[in-house]
């Protein structure tokens, strides 16, 4: 593997890829609507020449078959934006109200495309194959699952898969990995707590479901800081309370919606049935009744050592030892590449976008967020490095 060639490539094409992200920034789409970016990926891919098909409605999979038959590595990128009215002021402003790619995904799914021209450059040097996955809506109900019932792991059987995220509290020319535990799975919660009603001037007559729910959201906070290890990571928190119909009524009901965020099968089983316990015998203790409506999220993204050992290295060899650094605790963010990693072996490592020059340091999903353009040949390079690398 020359590493300086793959260096010295990638810089080459740092206008096309600035160009390539711009496009894809003026014209963000949201989960399920990325008809312009597919059609766009598409129109890159017959460029380069690279066989594709579309998948999960708005998806695309490329696929590149080196000389001779190998491992297969696919390498992600994620196409869709949020609901976000972009901020700055910058000439390739999103163009389509109250739409933004807030979170770097148009950076990431254009790595990908630099990525791909440089592989297909060296096809017939390749031992093996390497897919391209252009995922939709990894924001909202999350595209990974339904790539992935529609077979883009299979035909070929892909060995690994890799993935990177932009971070603008890193800066440009950083990297960093995470063995293990990387992000959290997430659920939604709905705590549903009934009582009776009655006149507010007669509270013995009913039963008070507002009373109980403020008894239920004390003893829920219970869970993470008596039930749950110290040494373990787990999130419960309430966002929305609705309940009563007038200010001189008992309430007979109150519903309120919620998120889990937990780090291991086991702790995320342990919290719904904990959560279920402890509504449902409070409320009974107020002579009220209480339940859990569970609807299940991501699952946890765990990273596999073989595949961050890749990644790790071939960021050092590139970026320097000292640029690159292993991040020691979890995230109870989500990220739905974890269903990949379910399936098959592979990492998920950031990228630093950040340059305070450029103003390219505000957090992702905020109107101000933009990535240092710098980073893009940075990231096709390791990407194709961790290809190679993994294809052996």
């Amino acid at each position: 593997m020359n590493i300086e060639r793959i260096k010295e490539q990638a810089d080459e094409m740092l206008p096309w890829l600035v160009d390539i992200r711009r496009d894809f920034h003026m014209h963000p789409e949201l989960g399920r609507e990325e008809f312009r970016t597919q059609q766009k990926i598409i129109e890159y891919l017959e460029e380069l020449d690279i066989p594709y098909t579309k998948i999960a409605g708005t998806g695309v999979v490329g696929i590149i078959e080196g000389a001779e038959q190998g491992k297969v590595v696919a390498l992600r990128g994620d196409i869709d934006a949020l609901p976000i009215q972009e901020l700055s002021d910058i000439p390739y402003k999103s163009t389509y109200d109250g739409k933004m790619h807030a979170c770097g995904h148009d950076a990431h799914t254009t790595i990908v495309l630099g990525a791909a021209k440089i592989l297909k450059s060296m096809q017939s040097e390749l031992k093996g194959t390497v897919k391209l996955f252009f995922q939709p809506d990894e924001e909202s109900d999350g595209g990974a699952e339904p790539m992935i019932k529609e077979g883009c792991l299979e035909n070929p059987k892909v060995d690994y898969v890799m993935g990177l995220h932009m971070q603008p509290a890193m800066k440009t020319g950083t990297a960093r990995v995470k063995y293990g535990h990387l992000n959290a799975a997430s659920d939604t919660l709905e705590v549903v707590v009934k009582g009776a009603s009655a006149h507010a001037a007669y509270p013995e007559a009913g039963v008070d479901a507002i009373m109980i729910a403020g008894h239920v959201i004390t003893a829920l906070q219970s869970l993470v800081s008596r039930n749950i290890s110290p040494l373990n990571s787990a999130v419960v928190t309430l966002g929305t309370i609705r309940g009563g119909t007038k200010h001189n009524v008992i309430a007979n009901e109150v519903r309120m919606d919620g998120t889990l965020r937990t780090l291991d099968p086991e702790t995320r089983q342990f919290c719904y049935r904990r959560l279920q316990e402890i509504v449902s015998n409070t409320a009974k203790a107020h002579g009220g009744e209480g339940e859990v409506i569970f609807k299940p999220g991501d699952t946890a993204l765990i990273n596999h050592d073989e595949a961050v050992d890749v990644a790790k290295a071939n960021a050092e060899l590139l970026l320097g030892k000292e640029n690159v650094t292993l991040k020691e605790q979890p995230s109870l963010g989500v990220e739905d590449f974890a269903y990949y990693l379910e399936k098959t072996s592979g990492a998920f490592f950031h990228l630093g976008c950040g340059n305070e020059e450029k103003k390219t340091t505000a957090g992702a999903h905020t109107g101000w967020f933009n990535v240092d353009e710098d980073c893009l040949p940075i990231g096709v390079a390791l990407q194709v490095m961790n290809t190679l690398t993994l294809l052996g």
